[in-house]
């Protein structure tokens, strides 16, 4: 783990993020979500049990596994900015503002419809985009790396985007993405961001400040921390950021985990600048698995994170069993490879006396982790775990 040392750590955000995490824009983000059909806030759960073995007063996790049949709380943000980019074209074109309820109008199909959108993913980011694309009656096209499991390449694929397998890791996808966009006009809906391309990640950010909205109106006081997994950065810049905004100085701790295999954020955390690391092993957290930084979402988290930790590849498949077998009477819930990073990162700090310790964990902190996925991959899931997924909620094993 390391304290965050990067001079404008504790700073205020600068005017842009903080316009986008801000109060109006989670609005604006929650009345697009509730034009979608299926919306529903996810569930916030309680592990009293686990709180008391970690010593600490509270644990909520925030469950993204069933966020709008995308099993991700990625179905937030490129959906999200597909549907937005779609009506700002229509208010261009049609001379006048058009909202979200207009979506399924025909004048505003025929100008999706000579739209194409692209990305790329390691998986969730494109089932949202693709999801966003077919719900406006725009084209898309997403770029997968080789490491892509061809589960998720076909979950992808279902919602009706054109597929392209990149060679490399992530990064070279996203490269690809951004060059053949260039070639051919298209619309780059990307995750993460570099220079001279932020507002449409910032898009996408927006979309995710959702998460926490829902969570602090069922939690009886605010998180004290809040344990947020990292690829790119974007999903803890959005949370750190929104939870700024409506906070100030009494925020929540915030505390950056990722793969040991893949710690972009920690890299930059030490050199005190966004740095890109060498692609090494392949993590089981695939959802994780990146070597460069956003640059809006390191903006963000060199302002707002206070520490930077990594867990390993066990810390991970642990929490996944740990929280299908829950203790006492938590609840079973269904965290992927990805979605339990936080509270692996929560468990190992809790275990540390010096991390306790830097952190401020005791026994009246109140705790939030944010299930960011849940079994995106179910045959991988049931080979982690033991388990196929929809067996989980239905049997209480001994932890």
């Amino acid at each position: 783990m390391l304290l965050n040392q990067c001079p404008e750590h504790n700073q205020p955000l600068v005017a842009a993020d903080a316009a986008a995490l801000g109060i109006a824009g989670v609005e604006q983000a929650e009345h697009y979500l509730k034009a979608r059909d299926g919306h529903a806030a996810t569930p916030m759960r309680a592990l009293p049990e686990l709180a008391g073995e970690l010593g600490i007063g509270s644990l909520h996790v925030k469950d993204e596994g069933k966020r709008l049949g995308l099993s991700s709380f990625k179905a937030l943000g490129g959906a999200y900015a597909v549907m937005r980019l779609v009506l700002e074209e229509a208010g261009k074109r049609l001379g006048r503002a058009v909202d979200v309820g207009e979506i399924g109008d025909a004048s505003v199909r025929a100008i999706a419809a000579q739209m194409t959108f692209c990305c790329a993913t390691d998986g969730n980011h494109g089932r949202s985009v693709a999801q966003g694309a077919g719900l406006v009656g725009a084209r898309s096209v997403v770029f997968v790396h080789a490491g892509v499991s061809r589960e998720r390449v076909a979950a992808i694929a279902r919602f009706g985007a054109e597929m392209v397998r990149v060679e490399g890791g992530y990064d070279h996808s996203v490269r690809e993405a951004a060059r053949v966009a260039a070639e051919r006009g298209w619309t780059v809906v990307s995750d993460t961001s570099w220079p001279g391309y932020e507002r449409i990640p910032g898009l996408v950010m927006q979309g995710y400040t959702v998460v926490v909205r829902e969570a602090l109106r069922h939690m009886p006081e605010p998180p004290t921390h809040v344990f947020l997994q990292a690829g790119v950065g974007g999903f803890a810049a959005a949370i750190a950021g929104h939870l700024a905004i409506l906070f100030g100085a009494q925020r929540p701790k915030v505390i950056v985990v990722e793969p040991a295999r893949a710690a972009c954020i920690y890299a930059s955390a030490e050199a005190g600048r966004p740095v890109k690391i060498p692609h090494g092993q392949p993590t089981v957290m695939a959802m994780l698995e990146c070597h460069e930084p956003s640059l809006v979402a390191w903006r963000v988290l060199s302002r707002l994170g206070d520490a930077f930790m990594t867990v390993d590849e066990e810390d991970a498949v642990a929490v996944m069993n740990r929280l299908a077998r829950p203790a006492g009477n938590d609840p079973a819930i269904v965290s992927g490879e990805s979605g339990g990073a936080g509270l692996a990162g929560l468990i190992r700090a809790a275990g540390d006396k010096g991390m306790r310790g830097a952190l401020g964990l005791g026994s009246n902190s109140r705790v939030l982790i944010i299930n960011s996925e849940g079994a995106t991959d179910p045959g991988r899931y049931a080979e982690l775990v033991g388990m196929a997924p929809e067996d989980v909620a239905r049997a209480r094993q001994p932890a």
